[in-house]
C-alpha cells in the first residue's frame, strides 16, 4: 500500500512539474553542451546523439536529433528534438517530460533570433484566443560543441519548446487523432473559425486541412484532437507569416501575392455567427494580444513598433465586423 500511495504521489509531482515547464513565461536560463557540429554536419534526422542539459543548477542526460522538413532546408542551425530520460528528470522542471520539440535560431544572426521570437509570440497569442492550442516555454540557451567545429564554439541564443502533443491531449481531456482527411462538419465550428481569423490576424497562409504532399495524416501544420465527440484543428509553425517575415518566406505562387506581410484569408466557409463570435472574442484580446509583442525579449523598439503597427491593421480593419465578415464569406475555402 505504501509502495501504491509513494507511486501515486511521484506521478502527480512528475506532472505537476511537467504542466509547470510551460505555466511559467519567463524565459527559462539553459545550457546544452554536446556534438553539436557532427549533429549538423551529418544531417540524420533519425540519428540521436548525447548531450547534457543543465537548468535551475541540475544536470540531465539527454538525447537530440535534428527534425524539421522545409527548415532543414534553410537553416543553418536546424531545429531541434529533445529526448529525456524520464528516470533522470524527477523533481526537475522537465519532470514527467518525455520528448520535447525545441525550435531554434535558424541561422546565425540577430534577424534570425527575432523571427524565432516573433513566431513564439504567435503561439502566445493563439493560447490567449484557444485553450486548444500548443503551449510554449522561451528558453535562453547557452550552446557549447563540444566537438569545436562551429565558428562559435560558446554560443548564447533564445529558443522556444513546443509542448507534445499528448501533453495538450490530457492537459484538454482529449487523444490525437491520425487521419488521412477531416469532415469539416466533424471540426468544432468556434475553434475552426478562432484558427481561420487567427492565421488571417497573422499573415499565415501556410497552413491547411488537407494532408501535405509528404505525410500521410492530416493537416499540414496542424493537429486534430477528439474532445468528447467534437474533433479540433490545432495549428503549429509559423515562420511562413507576416508577423514573422522570416528572410526566407515566400507565398505559394498560386495565392498570387507578392509577400507574406499581405493578408489572405485561408479559411474554410464557416457559418456566419461562428465568424461573428470568433472575431469579437479576438478583438477583446487586443490590449493581450499587443502585449505579448511588448513583451519580447531582445526587440527594439522600433521593431516592437513594426510588429504592433502589423497587428493593429488587422484590428483596424475588424472594426468594422459586418463588412471583415463578408470579406471572410467571399474568399472562404
Amino acid at each position: 500500500m505504501k509502495k501504491l500511495l509513494m507511486i501515486i504521489l511521484l506521478a502527480h509531482v512528475a506532472q505537476s512539474s511537467a504542466a509547470s515547464l510551460f505555466e511559467d513565461s519567463a524565459p527559462l536560463e539553459v545550457s546544452i553542451s554536446g556534438p553539436l557540429s557532427t549533429l549538423i554536419e551529418e544531417g540524420d534526422d533519425r540519428k540521436e546523439l548525447p548531450f547534457l542539459l543543465q537548468a535551475n543548477d541540475l544536470s540531465h542526460s539527454i538525447n537530440i536529433r535534428l527534425r524539421g522538413n522545409s527548415r532543414r532546408r534553410v537553416c543553418d542551425f536546424p531545429p531541434l528534438r529533445l529526448n529525456f530520460k524520464v528516470d533522470d528528470t524527477a523533481q526537475s522542471v522537465f519532470a514527467g517530460q518525455d520528448k520535447l520539440k525545441l525550435v531554434t535560431h535558424c541561422r546565425n544572426s540577430n534577424s534570425a533570433e527575432l523571427n524565432m521570437l516573433e513566431e513564439y509570440a504567435a503561439y502566445r497569442i493563439f493560447n490567449l484566443i484557444s485553450d486548444v492550442s500548443y503551449n510554449v516555454r522561451l528558453l535562453h540557451i547557452t550552446y557549447t560543441d563540444t566537438d569545436g567545429r562551429l565558428r562559435e564554439n560558446t554560443f548564447d541564443r533564445y529558443g522556444f519548446l513546443i509542448e507534445s502533443a499528448s501533453a495538450l491531449a490530457s492537459r484538454v481531456g482529449g487523444d490525437p487523432v491520425q487521419v488521412p482527411a477531416v469532415s469539416l462538419p466533424a471540426l468544432d465550428s468556434q475553434q475552426a473559425a478562432t484558427v481561420y481569423i487567427f492565421q488571417y490576424l497573422i499573415g499565415n497562409t501556410d497552413w491547411s486541412l488537407v494532408t501535405a504532399d509528404t505525410d500521410d495524416a492530416c493537416c499540414h501544420n496542424g493537429d486534430l484532437f477528439d474532445i468528447g465527440s467534437t474533433r479540433y484543428y490545432v495549428p503549429y509553425d509559423f515562420d511562413l507569416s507576416g508577423l514573422v517575415n522570416a528572410s526566407y518566406a515566400r507565398p505559394d505562387p498560386s495565392l498570387r501575392i507578392s509577400r507574406v506581410t499581405i493578408r489572405r484569408y485561408r479559411g474554410y466557409c464557416i457559418s456566419t455567427d461562428a465568424l461573428k463570435y470568433a472575431l469579437s472574442a479576438i478583438k477583446a484580446r487586443r490590449a493581450d494580444i499587443l502585449d505579448v509583442v511588448n513583451q519580447l525579449p531582445g526587440l527594439s523598439q522600433k521593431e516592437i513598433k513594426k510588429k504592433t503597427k502589423y497587428l493593429d491593421q488587422f484590428f483596424e480593419q475588424a472594426n468594422n465586423e459586418d463588412k471583415i465578415v463578408k470579406s471572410f464569406e467571399r474568399r472562404c475555402l
